[in-house]
């Protein structure tokens, strides 16, 4: 049997912030994204840098390799339970008793928030990458035929959980070539995140459903057993179902063979597989003091959360004119407290997610320095913004503004970002001191009241 451990990915959203968050409840920063020991940070970051030299078709097959080698074997699928799932999700956190815990969507903003009021973060979705033999990425019906018999093995074992087969051939292309991104979200409240809150939660503490309100075109492939073409990014779900002359000249610049992508047509709409909340899940939740935190998609919530933390930080004594803008699953929120960073949350490096923080900008009362990360998911995919884009972000720092862990020859291929993001941020000062947490009630106050939630 394998261990839920190895069954999920260490490379996902959901698992980067699970990671990140118990480590800052744990009173610790997270080096390496928490992946690997702290001590490894200097030498992976000189073996990286050297590997962004290479030629780019060898640092894509590394790239996909290093993913490959986290996937489940597809004859394997049926041995998920989601009981050990969730047991393996609350072994990352402190037990002891907290103010709040959050449950439901991933979202960076939300983990800001969680870590401003020191609270736990229970995921209701988890990737679960299997590999696949066949199927082009950039025919995504055979790609789903290819491993229709695993998604079903897995669905058939977890009658509590909804698979969502996940295929992004514009932002995740490399990483698909070999495996199948195969989503599980949580239907109904798995015991092990039961006895956690019961046992962790404070008397009248809040349990806050993160609830991102986002849905996709999707086609059923089974009973629980749902099929996703495309995924939230740069561009939306009819371009990736209908195609044109856009998405032809970027598979001919990769050398597919195909001019658009060959998607089972879709035959309904349900939460979107990487970031939506399945609504089934609140049935479960009836034992706990609830409040429903509800959200439009990823970056909605971004805005508010920086200006919580610009609020607070005032509150504190504490200077308000830092920014730290971090991506997608690069992370840090201890040293963005050291550090009396604001957080910004990027969805990803795409272009909707750099109009979204620009517009946050103009906005907003000027900041002295801005500092940036950006994941790269080596590709140079569709509605991607360019590192010109991310310069004008820069630019609206009063006296500086700088990458964070970036080398912006190598972006988007540049896999030692996710090393020297913790480095570069940590170098930061001057430094503050860890404050108490934030009152969870003055928190959702504020965000109810800010415009843009």
């Amino acid at each position: 049997m394998t261990s839920p451990g190895r069954q999920v990915a260490g490379f996902d959203s959901a698992t980067a912030m699970l990671r990140v968050l118990a480590r800052f409840l744990d009173g610790r920063d997270a080096p390496l994204l928490g992946i690997l020991p702290g001590a490894l940070e200097a030498p992976m970051s000189v073996l990286l840098g050297a590997a962004n030299r290479l030629p780019r078709r060898i640092t894509e097959r590394a790239f996909a390799a290093s993913g490959w080698a986290e996937a489940v074997a597809p004859g394997r699928t049926g041995e998920v339970r989601s009981d050990a799932l969730a047991e393996w999700i609350v072994s990352h956190y402190p037990r002891r008793r907290y103010p709040a815990a959050f449950i439901g969507s991933a979202d960076g903003a939300m983990i800001h928030l969680a870590a401003a009021v020191g609270a736990p973060w229970l995921p209701q979705t988890v990737l679960i990458p299997v590999r696949r033999r066949g199927g082009h990425p950039d025919d995504p019906a055979a790609c789903l035929r290819a491993s229709r018999r695993a998604g079903q093995d897995l669905a058939d074992a977890g009658p509590d959980l909804v698979l969502h087969h996940m295929h992004d051939p514009n932002q995740d292309r490399l990483m698909i070539a070999g495996m199948s991104y195969f989503r599980v979200k949580f239907r109904r409240l798995p015991a092990a995140y039961r006895e956690f809150l019961r046992e962790c939660l404070a008397p009248d503490a809040t349990l806050v459903v993160s609830d991102c309100g986002l849905r996709w075109p999707t086609t059923r492939a089974g009973e629980r057993h749902l099929f996703q073409h495309g995924a939230f990014g740069g561009i939306g779900a009819a371009e990736f179902h209908e195609g044109g002359d856009r998405v032809a000249g970027f598979l001919a610049r990769d050398g597919s063979p195909f001019r658009a992508w060959r998607a089972p047509p879709p035959d309904g709409e349900s939460p979107e597989a990487e970031w939506g909340f399945d609504p089934a899940l609140l049935d479960d939740l009836g034992e706990f003091r609830t409040h429903r935190l509800s959200f439009s998609e990823p970056q909605a919530l971004s805005a508010a959360v920086a200006d919580l933390y610009r609020d607070w930080y005032r509150r504190r004594g504490v200077p308000d004119t830092r920014l730290f803008a971090s991506c997608f699953l690069l992370m840090e929120p201890w040293w963005t407290l050291r550090t009396g960073s604001v957080p910004y949350w990027l969805a990803f490096n795409t272009d909707p997610a750099n109009r979204r923080l620009l517009e946050y900008l103009d906005g907003a009362a000027p900041y002295d320095e801005i500092r940036l990360t950006l994941f790269s998911n080596g590709v140079r995919a569709l509605g991607q913004a360019p590192i010109p884009a991310w310069r004008d972000v820069l630019a609206r720092a009063r006296t500086l503004g700088s990458f964070t862990g970036v080398d912006a020859r190598a972006y988007p291929r540049d896999f030692a970002s996710f090393v020297r993001m913790h480095r570069d941020l940590a170098a930061a000062r001057p430094l503050y001191p860890m404050p108490d947490p934030m009152d969870l009630g003055f928190a959702l106050d504020f965000l109810a009241r800010h415009p843009s939630t």
